[in-house]
């Protein structure tokens, strides 16, 4: 049997394999991308992409209520989960369109296999063997479940996006990005919402003062959050399902289970001890500053690694890997430090650097926190006490920005532009000295005293 040979394997058609591919391409490369289900991996299908349709599905039915409260007359209409899906599922297709259009023009060849590494650059691919001077594995990752019984009454994130209705009463185990941001959108679509926390704080790596805000924010929207909660296992009967905790408690009557647990990298069964590819203690991909794992010309990019789980730091480490590889760019890397990241809750929420914990550990009493609890004017029109929350965490004598933390309506676009100026070095009296717009949320960044 003949072995196709290729400049660059990559095996995954994720974010970051994409990415990768396209890029190498595009500098010229023999490219071969290696994915067996659908193109673009968890964002595309299961994660950004068909979540932040269904987050603004839920801005909509909060908007219907609070048009209401202003003296909008209008009756609130109830969202046609089908009708929605129809057209969340068809903007997919059309991102799926997409890529197979660039894989075309480029030359890629797309094989709808799942990719083992043989070693030395070789790599199986259902009935074919290929080669490569160089390999790309950007397997991604996927949703974990506890190990306990009656964990199968449950369902993960995935699940979550095969819905066709509003469950009437859903029990959300977890208390990450995930857990808020799916337990947000199915309060304001109609779901009864119950939180169940094993700790003691909601986005535990966020700030503190974030956490706390939403923890709020989400009460006061009727969810129920219950922190503590050591979950023992899960059973069944005839009026639904029933969560048991380890110090004896028991919910029941739930339509709905959903786990938020975490993520876990995809490395198995795809020869990564043939490769001498090594795992770090966590489980994922060992790879170093440059995206190099263990064996050479063998990298690794996305949630396949212990890299923030991301879809843009996927991308924007595969392009640079590329530019370096194969684009003349010997010193191409991705600068890990100051990564903005949002979590579509309800509120939203934008962070970029260190918490305010992180930088008292770091820099003791040369510390300095601003912050603004402020009533955004559309909920303050219609009477609501809800606050959105803005803080800055700056060092040394010159006050340099080292984090901003931010929860409220349009924190997720206003943090893009205030990330900016933290990668750049931006010092307190820079957002001083910057002229505010008025009125908006955004100015209570530059107008704190």
């Amino acid at each position: 049997m003949a072995t196709a040979a290729f400049d660059l394997i990559v095996l995954g058609a994720g974010s970051g394999g994409i990415a990768g591919a396209i890029r190498a391409a595009r500098h010229g490369a023999r490219v071969a991308i290696l994915e067996p289900h659908a193109l673009g991996g968890t964002c595309v299908n299961v994660g950004c992409v068909p979540k932040k349709a269904m987050w603004l599905a839920a801005e909509l039915a909060e908007a219907q209520q609070l048009a209401g409260e202003l003296g909008f007359n209008g009756q609130s209409v109830a969202l046609d989960w089908p009708a929605f899906i129809a057209r969340r599922q068809q903007y997919i297709s059309n991102i799926h369109a997409s890529y197979r259009k660039r894989f075309d023009e480029l030359g890629i060849s797309v094989i709808a296999e799942r990719g083992e590494l043989l070693g030395n650059g070789r790599v199986h691919a259902g009935t074919q063997d290929l080669s490569a001077t160089h390999v790309l594995i950007a397997t991604g990752g996927h949703a974990r479940r506890p190990d306990i019984t009656g964990n199968e009454h449950g369902i993960d994130s995935d699940g979550f996006f095969g819905l066709r209705a509003a469950p009437r009463k859903v029990a959300v185990i977890g208390a990450g990005y995930i857990a808020v941001e799916l337990a947000g959108v199915l309060r304001a679509l109609g779901s009864e919402v119950h939180l169940l926390v094993r700790g003691e704080r909601l986005l535990r790596p966020f700030d503190h003062d974030i956490g706390d805000a939403l923890r709020e924010a989400m009460q006061t929207r009727g969810i129920d959050i219950v922190f503590g909660h050591e979950l023992d296992q899960v059973s069944r009967d005839a009026d639904g399902i029933r969560v048991h905790c380890r110090n004896g408690d028991v919910a029941g009557g739930f339509d709905c289970l959903l786990w938020a647990v975490g993520r876990s990298p995809n490395v198995t069964g795809i020869g990564l001890d043939a490769a001498s590819v090594a795992l770090d203690g966590q489980g994922f991909i060992a790879v170093d500053e440059w995206q190099n794992t263990s064996a050479k010309n063998v990298y690794a990019v996305g949630d396949v690694t212990d890299c923030p789980a991301l879809t843009p730091v996927a991308i924007a480490a595969a392009r640079r890997l590329m530019d370096r590889v194969f684009g003349g760019k010997p010193k191409a890397r991705l600068d890990y430090r100051n990564i903005p990241s949002v979590v579509f809750a309800h509120p939203p929420i934008g962070s970029i650097g260190l918490t305010e914990a992180q930088a008292r550990a770091a820099h003791g009493d040369a510390v300095t926190i601003y912050r603004s609890r402020f009533r955004p004017m559309l909920g303050a029109l219609a009477g609501h006490a809800e606050r959105s929350l803005m803080k800055l965490v700056c060092v040394g004598d010159d006050e340099r920005v080292l984090g901003i933390h931010l929860l409220g309506p349009g924190s997720d676009e206003i943090l893009q532009g205030f990330a900016v100026a933290v990668k750049m070095g931006a010092c307190k009296r820079d957002f001083d000295d910057t002229v505010a717009i008025h009125p908006t949320a955004a100015e209570e960044l530059v107008l704190m005293g």
